[in-house]
């Protein structure tokens, strides 16, 4: 039997985690186009700060960006990013560019597996890309699947060995398919099979969509009681007492899922002459939730006879959620781009960025109390932040913490 030799293209969020578990087994090698992230793998050190270096201890794994290197292993997984472009539509020139990769190097026998987000119908569009550019045959010469990634950055509990990892492939080969549940039941300990790829698609997006909507649904409730000069929290301590109340909260959604998944289900609706209105309606309302911080803070400095334009600010937290270095569609980093604009005086307060970011936003380690801040601007929950908050309204900064979305206050 042919020994599996295991490529994951791409080393970001999704693709690092994932190598890091398969070469527990498995003779892996890791590509990416970035040399720079290249080179700090080779050293053990990973720039996103998700892993340190005893995470690669024991790890059988040849880190490269040359092409040359790669042509011998025969199971290939993709996890190169898919934005969106400035005008909502899928940007797949990274898929696009790994795929036409993939085609010079592909040969008989070879697994091919897409991580990236993607909308449905696409894993058969490159199958036959494929299919046409190498001449060999689906299914016969070479087999192609989907498994979604589930990565939730900073997350410590749910991490892809703990999740239900999905797994699509559509093949009549016995030898294969055990070979394709192998493999991920060393990447994750429960495996949700489906032969149906294009359903293994669909639910990609639509578990983002899903909770992407619920927040939006909570962040108009906020505008709402805001609006109306309602207790949010009080009334949501009484929705919670019924039995099937979503406990959901508002806030800035970012990353790289929510803020995108919604335009690749929406994108591929609209190529098939459907108009979707509930898909796009809650990244509407959460694409707005940086006015609606920008108005709170301008709201703030009128009670004390400012102007937003002569402030000191400091903006508690920079990346789209706390306790990560990930910067990808940040709401808080458009927040902060905007103040910038406005205010004399802007600093960032956010330990747990790379030192690359933290030098071109000019980030702040440790913040000095004695500063006088017209404005400490509190925009992530977790217990690092919530720890900071009553340590500045215990040393008499109370009147000038702004926490708009009620996490401490």
């Amino acid at each position: 039997m042919v020994k599996t030799k295991i490529c994951v293209i791409g080393l970001g969020y999704v693709g690092l985690p994932l190598i890091l578990n398969i070469s527990k087994r498995y003779e892996c090698f890791g590509f990416d186009i970035n040399k720079k992230r290249i080179e700090s793998l080779k050293n053990k050190i990973d720039t996103n700060k998700e892993f340190s270096l005893i995470d690669f201890k024991n790890k059988k794994i040849n880190f490269t960006n040359n092409l040359e290197n790669i042509k011998k292993c025969n199971f290939y997984i993709l996890c190169v990013p898919t934005p969106i472009y400035r005008n909502k539509s899928p940007d797949l020139r990274n898929l696009n560019s790994a795929i036409k990769m993939i085609s010079k190097i592909l040969k008989k026998g070879d697994i091919l597996f897409i991580e990236s987000t993607i909308y449905p119908g696409l894993t058969l569009k490159y199958q036959k890309f494929l299919e046409k550019k190498t001449k060999l045959k689906n299914d016969k010469d070479f087999y192609i699947g989907y498994s979604p990634e589930r990565v939730n950055p900073g997350d410590k509990i749910n991490t892809i060995d703990n999740i239900n990892k999905i797994v699509s492939i559509n093949t009549k080969n016995k030898k294969i398919l055990k070979k394709v549940l192998m493999v991920y039941k060393n990447v994750s300990k429960k495996i949700a099979f489906s032969n149906d790829i294009s359903a293994a698609e669909t639910a990609k997006v639509i578990e983002n969509i899903q909770r992407d909507l619920n927040i939006a649904l909570m962040n108009e409730f906020l505008l709402i009681c805001k609006k109306l000069n309602i207790n949010f929290k009080e009334v949501l301590k009484l929705a919670k007492t019924k039995w099937n109340f979503l406990n959901f909260y508002p806030g800035l959604v970012g990353g790289h899922c929510l803020p995108v998944d919604p335009y690749y289900l929406a994108s591929i609706a609209k190529q098939n002459n459907l108009k979707t209105i509930v898909t796009l309606s809650g990244r509407k309302t959460n694409d707005l939730m940086d006015k609606f911080v920008i108005d709170e803070i301008k709201k703030f400095l009128r009670l004390k006879n400012k102007k937003i334009k002569n402030s000191n600010i400091l903006l508690m937290g920079l990346s789209y959620k706390p306790g990560i270095a990930d910067l990808r569609n940040s709401i808080n980093l458009k927040i902060f781009k905007t103040l910038k604009k406005q205010s004399k005086s802007v600093k960032v307060y956010d330990p747990f960025l790379n030192e690359d970011s933290k030098l071109k936003y000019n980030v702040f380690n440790r913040i000095d109390i004695n500063n006088s801040y017209d404005i400490i601007l509190f925009l992530s929950k977790n217990s690092h932040f919530e720890n900071q908050y009553k340590r500045l309204k215990k040393n008499g900064n109370r009147s000038n913490l702004i926490d708009p979305f009620e996490y401490y206050a």
